[in-house]
């Protein structure tokens, strides 16, 4: 699995402020932050499905900046993210990862935890946080486009996490997450920027899954144990 961001993000299910405030004690998060975290987790725990159009920016040292956009649609535990190059879909028990270039589709047995999809959102982020992943502190309040934007900054407290730092922008007024963007540790930067915001969607009956018989010629390579 391409572990781009929230992969990053984060995860976004969906898929992070107080302007200016001091820095947090070691291992304490800001208080301010939080209040603001739990209204947008509980407006996002409101939504039975989510889908959202995005632009994820990868930049990788030494190496072009590159774009992409895409969809990433969840429901409960599953989820489906198709992009320019690949397409990865879970329906909980089982993941697909198609590349389109190669035609060809791994198949690997879902991790229960969910964390094995190497994407994080802004659902997978405000849970984490919640469960204490992040020491996180308002940092910064800026306006774009009309938008009055709070950045919250997060940083993992495991040591051992490939990346120092994640970064969220949120939309005071609609209280949704804007973007995401994560800084690893090897200096890549990886940015998710949501479009547009889909909450509620119905999604069809197959959506969560891949059928490789849609796909002539595909070649299957089957990892489940």
């Amino acid at each position: 699995m391409p572990k781009y961001f929230f992969f990053l993000l984060l995860t976004l299910s969906f898929s992070a402020l107080k302007a200016q405030s001091a820095a947090p004690k070691p291992e304490t998060s800001d208080p301010e932050a939080k209040k603001i975290l739990d209204k947008i987790r509980k407006k996002y725990e409101t939504y039975k499905t989510l889908e959202a159009a995005f632009t994820l920016t990868i930049e990788l040292p030494g190496q072009p900046k590159e774009v992409q956009k895409g969809t990433i649609g969840q429901d409960g535990s599953k989820f489906r993210l198709d992009m320019d190059q690949q397409i990865i879909v879970s329906d909980g028990k089982t993941n697909w990862v198609y590349l389109k270039k190669n035609n060809e589709v791994q198949i690997n047995d879902a991790d229960p935890s969910g964390d094995d999809n190497g994407f994080l959102t802004p659902s997978d982020l405000l849970n984490r946080y919640q469960k204490g992943d992040f020491i996180y502190a308002v940092t910064d309040k800026t306006t774009q486009n009309s938008k009055v934007l709070t950045q919250i900054e997060f940083k993992p407290k495991d040591r051992n996490s490939e990346y120092s730092k994640l970064r969220v922008d949120i939309d005071e007024k609609t209280q949704t997450i804007e973007s995401i963007k994560a800084f690893a540790k090897d200096g890549s930067r990886y940015t998710f920027a949501i479009s547009k915001l889909t909450p509620n969607k119905a999604f069809g009956a197959t959506h969560f899954s891949f059928d490789p018989k849609k796909y002539p010629s595909v070649r299957v390579e089957d990892l489940r144990m």
